[in-house]
């Protein structure tokens, strides 16, 4: 076999679709960009409609349900409780991609989120990683000096992992400095013959940023005072021009109305809009110190020379976040009263390690536009994500591709550049499901038209929310006030915005996906909950 190259995963956690430069945003990513403007921009990439589920998807290439995320464990639902895939962690029917590389000769390196299990036995040591340092639950303070209540929350001493240990945070910790720096020390570690210095490498960096709380460093802060001042709805409008400007979405495109339970900018006062955009500008900031932190992975990787050997792919783990955390039955009533305790939220003081705020749905829908909703929807704005792949031998030119793909797609494409086969429906003895994405060489090579067929059907659910796809054609169930609470049917490539419901006129069409919804619930073992966020 020749080299074989080497693999670098970059997650970003809630990024939304138009925030950094490449993909039509105004915040300051100058590395992430020149990756993507070299590389091929993804605009039909899509996720599931939450973090859990789709790291599940990426490590293993299957469905979440099946996986054993179908929902996020801390919002399990008693109904769900003890049934097959919704074990909150990765369960014994897959084999996940670090495993498979792992026996295939490959380094296998990850820094940063897990979300796929809060335990020793089912951390990323456990699954395939020869190192590891990770945050094991969803979400947690950015820096190590915010304060630690743990009443009702993850204790703090079993947070982080650093392969098969619990391990406390140095002082000076910061999410997105913290990982990365970690995954350069075991990067740096290798040395010919050994510690895996003569291997191909697979390196997983998974940012906690920028996911609610939004905190980040007083200067870069700075650095986007009055910049959101205008509003969500004017940045939304700003967003729009500029993807059409980059090709990225037709020029006649009909984006989504904006849906949304708070005040609308025009209808708040001086003390909301400056509070609201306070929130928006230390967002920007944390995107801004992800995209740094980026790029001391790109200088490490030119320095000793392989950068053009690895394929680097990066990718958002959802839409935008737009939830109005504090109006979530599930917790919200008890995370306001957290805060309240420990934390400061005045103005001045919002985005530093002592405050814990998150921006809301309208400054989510300024990035998911043209599409409908957000986070935790199956409608496009919840599952269609930024991603990029960059790799000159395999990428030779710079750019656009609007084949429809999904993050199951990952895992084939990576063992098919490998020289390696899933070995479904054995792994060492036990059963294992073989993937249901299709690696993406093909296409990338210009053998095939698209990533999947016309036949291909694709579903998606989330805390009760529906999705169905095949082909162009989209039937999605989502309950009011976003929704309607009736199925409705899009044609997603003549209407990407989801503003024309065609259920009506398309009688036939829709029949035939909601039997392929009954299909899916069926084969990925979804039980159905409706948890209002």
């Amino acid at each position: 076999m020749g080299k074989r190259p080497n693999f670098l995963v970059i997650v970003a956690d809630d990024l939304g679709f138009s925030d950094i430069g490449a993909f039509g945003g105004e915040i300051s990513t100058p590395h992430l960009d020149a990756l993507a403007m070299e590389g091929l921009r993804l605009t039909n990439f899509h996720s599931a409609p939450a973090c859990a589920p789709t790291r599940a998807m990426l490590m293993t290439g299957t469905d979440a349900h099946i996986a054993g995320l179908g929902t996020h464990v801390e919002v399990l639902h008693p109904s769900q409780r003890g049934k097959p895939g919704y074990e909150g962690y990765l369960n014994d029917r897959v084999a996940t991609l670090p495993q498979l590389l792992r026996d295939a000769g490959y380094l296998t390196l990850m820094s940063g989120k897990w979300h796929l299990g809060d335990t020793l036995e089912t951390s990323p040591h456990a699954r395939g990683f020869a190192r590891s340092f990770a945050l094991l639950p969803g979400a947690a303070n950015h820096y190590a000096s915010s304060p630690k209540a743990g009443t009702g929350f993850p204790r703090q001493d079993t947070l982080y992992t650093e392969d098969d240990r619990f391990v406390d945070l140095p002082d000076d910790f910061y999410s997105s400095d913290g990982f990365t720096t970690k995954l350069l020390d075991f990067l740096g570690e290798r040395r010919p013959g050994e510690h895996g210095g003569d291997k191909p490498f697979f390196a997983y960096l998974a940012f906690s940023a920028p996911h609610w709380p939004l905190q980040a460093p007083d200067d870069l802060i700075a650095k986007y005072k009055g910049r959101y001042d205008a509003g969500p709805e004017a940045l939304r409008e700003e967003r729009l021009e500029r993807l059409k400007a980059l090709g990225l979405c037709a020029k006649d495109i009909r984006p989504h109305p904006i849906v949304a339970r708070n005040k609308p900018w025009d209808e708040m006062n001086d003390e909301e809009r400056a509070r609201s955009a306070r929130a928006m500008e230390v967002y920007a900031a944390m995107v801004e110190r992800l995209d740094w932190n980026v790029g001391r992975v790109v200088d490490y990787l030119k320095e000793t020379g392989e950068l053009d050997d690895t394929l680097i792919l990066f990718m958002s783990d959802n839409g935008a976040e737009g939830a109005l955390i504090e109006a979530v039955p599930v917790f919200g009533p008890y995370l306001m009263d957290f805060i309240s305790k420990y934390y400061d939220n005045s103005l001045d003081n919002i985005g530093r390690p002592n405050s814990y705020v998150w921006y809301g749905p309208r400054w989510a829908q300024a990035s998911t536009a043209p599409s409908r909703l957000y986070k935790t929807y199956t409608s496009e704005g919840g599952i269609r994500v930024v991603a990029f792949a960059r790799m000159p031998s395999l990428i030779a030119e710079p750019a656009i591709g609007h084949a429809f793909s999904t993050v199951m797609d990952v895992m084939p494409t990576l063992l098919d550049l490998a020289g390696t086969e899933h070995p479904a429906p054995d792994y060492k003895g036990r059963n294992v499901v073989a993937p249901m994405g299709r690696s993406l060489l093909p296409w990338l090579k210009g053998e095939t038209e698209a990533v999947h067929s016309k036949d291909a059907v694709t579903g998606w659910e989330f805390f009760g929310r529906r999705g169905i796809r095949k082909g162009d054609w989209k039937a999605i169930w989502i309950p009011a006030p976003e929704g309607t609470g009736d199925w409705q049917l899009y044609n997603v490539a003549a209407d990407p915005g989801e503003t024309q419901d065609l259920a009506a006129s398309e009688a036939a069409r829709m029949a035939e996906l909601l039997a392929l919804w009954d299909e899916y619930v069926e084969t990925a073992g979804v039980v159905m909950v409706d948890i209002r966020t």
